[in-house]
């Protein structure tokens, strides 16, 4: 059985960091705790780690996992395009629990699986995967389930759902109760794929921890479509 490791101890948690790191560098699958819920993490940039990360969730290549970053300078290193109504959106819930589809630098030499030329990206608000991201770099993540179940909430729950497809586990506890209230537990995703044409929305694709309230609080009305 794959290892996991509790981070609310000193000695499991440095252990299990230096683990994580080793095991997403030789292209491994790791279980992390974000804002939102448990994520299954791999080195954004090995296709046969990201092909991994699908087949542990049971998820073919026509769903593409979003790419948790470090910070919002890699924002411009990824995305060819960062519309002004992007950057007020990552100003006000960065680092939290919003994604956000863009278009994809060409000169990127990752497959995430079919992405049509766009990425997913968010930069999470939970310690111990910024620490993780700060030194891996941006990693390919997607909720610690097997696909159409329940995402997890603690990094036992994903063990349960997941086994041995993932190498290391890190425990943080029960996630999510930065966002109180919310009826979902996973990040809002946005598409502002278009925001760049003179009658462009943005679309929101998946409804999260952000409201759609909160989203026309920053762009206005009539940038959501």
């Amino acid at each position: 059985m794959a290892p996991l490791f509790d981070c609310s101890v000193d000695t499991e948690l440095l252990t299990g960091m230096r683990l994580a790191r080793v095991a997403l560098g030789r292209g491994e699958v790791v279980v992390i705790p974000t804002d939102t819920v448990y994520g299954v993490a791999v080195d954004a940039f090995q296709p046969a780690a990201v092909q991994r990360l699908l087949d542990a969730k049971g998820r073919g290549r026509q769903a593409p996992p979003p790419v948790l970053v470090p910070g919002i300078p890699t924002l411009d290193a990824l995305a060819e395009t960062v519309p002004d109504e992007v950057r007020a959106l990552v100003d006000a819930f960065w680092p939290g629990g919003l994604t956000i589809i863009l278009p994809a630098r060409t000169s990127l030499t990752w497959d995430l699986g079919d992405t049509h030329g766009t990425v997913a990206l968010r930069m999470p608000s939970h310690p111990i995967t910024l620490e993780i991201l700060s030194e891996t770099g941006p990693l390919a993540v997607s909720s610690a389930n097997r696909t159409g179940q329940p995402a997890a909430t603690t990094a036992a729950q994903a063990l349960d759902a997941l086994g041995d497809s993932v190498s290391v586990y890190l425990e943080a506890g029960p996630v999510g109760s930065d966002y109180p209230g919310a009826l979902e537990r996973g990040s809002t995703i946005v598409d502002a794929t278009s925001l760049h044409l003179p009658e462009g929305r943005l679309r929101v694709v998946r409804h999260g921890v952000i409201s759609d309230e909160a989203l026309r609080d920053i762009v206005g009305a009539d940038r959501i479509g």
